[in-house]
């Protein structure tokens, strides 16, 4: 996961609509049954669906009354903090 990825996924919540991104990892995942693709490109197909995750995550906090910049650290140290265990 990036976070300036997340951070400017977030922004374009903010201008446009969550179900955008909603929709756009409903299309990877349908895309990661193709049985063509390689390794590599499961790869990036993957870490495109976690930063948009974490995106609709971050942004969850934002509505629920964080700031920008305490859901987006808020939201790492979870993540940070499930990869140490």
């Amino acid at each position: 996961m990036k976070l300036p990825v997340i951070k400017h996924l977030v922004e374009f919540i903010e201008k446009n609509d969550v179900d955008y991104i909603l929709e756009t990892i409903e299309t990877l995942e349908a895309i990661t049954e193709a049985p063509s693709l390689k390794d590599e490109e499961m790869d990036v197909i993957g870490e495109l669906i976690s930063n948009l995750y974490g995106a609709v995550e971050v942004d969850k906090l934002i509505k629920e009354g964080a700031s920008q910049k305490d859901a987006l650290n808020g939201f790492m140290k979870r993540v940070l903090g499930s990869i140490d265990k």
